[in-house]
This record gives structure tokens, C-alpha cells and sequence, in this order.
């Protein structure tokens, strides 16, 4: 079942790549990501108190996953800028001549 999930998880990326282009679907996957990231972090820390008493668990999951998605989006507004940056430097730097072709006839 994982593996059937992680396959349809990858077809999605897949195309989600082709449509939107890598560095679009790349901004999108660390929204996602860092999120997530730093909520596991925190639930893991947190086990401890969460198993001792699942009530608490269950009352701080969500109020917890809120206060950290929101204190994230600095982090991630910043992440997402310096790929901006990154890719404007890059476009910036090339070398490109516009001409305008004349036929010999004129």
C-alpha cells in the first residue's frame, strides 16, 4: 500500500512539473514540505506529553499544527525569494542578441 501511494505521489509530481514548470512545482513542494517538516519535529519532541495523556493530545494537535504552519511562512516566503533571486541572476546573465533579419532584396 505505501508503495502504491508513493507511485501515485510521484505521477503527480510528474506532471505537476510538466504543467506548472520545476521551478514553480519546486516553490510549491517546500510550501508543503517545510510545514510539514517542522510539525513532525514538534510532535516528536512533544510525544512525551502526547502519549502520557491523549487527551491533551488531542486538544493541542490542531491548535499546535496552526501556530507552526503560520510561524513557517516567513521561512518559506524566504526560501521561495532567494530561488527568485537565484533564477532572475541566472536569466540576467545570459548573453542575448536581439537583431532584426533585413532581406538582401531591400
Amino acid at each position: 500500500m505505501t508503495y502504491l501511494f508513493l507511485y501515485v505521489v510521484g505521477i503527480v509530481l510528474i506532471w505537476w512539473i510538466y504543467r506548472v514548470g520545476w521551478v514553480e512545482a519546486l516553490k510549491t513542494v517546500i510550501k508543503v514540505l517545510v510545514p510539514s517538516i517542522l510539525i513532525i519535529l514538534f510532535n516528536i519532541k512533544a510525544g512525551r506529553l502526547l502519549f502520557k495523556n491523549p487527551l491533551v493530545g488531542l486538544l493541542s494537535a490542531l491548535p499546535t499544527s496552526i501556530f507552526i504552519y503560520r510561524g513557517s511562512l516567513p521561512v518559506v516566503a524566504s526560501i521561495n525569494n532567494w530561488i527568485d533571486t537565484k533564477r532572475s541572476k541566472y536569466e540576467e546573465s545570459k548573453d542575448v542578441i536581439d537583431t532584426d533579419s533585413i532581406p538582401l532584396d531591400d
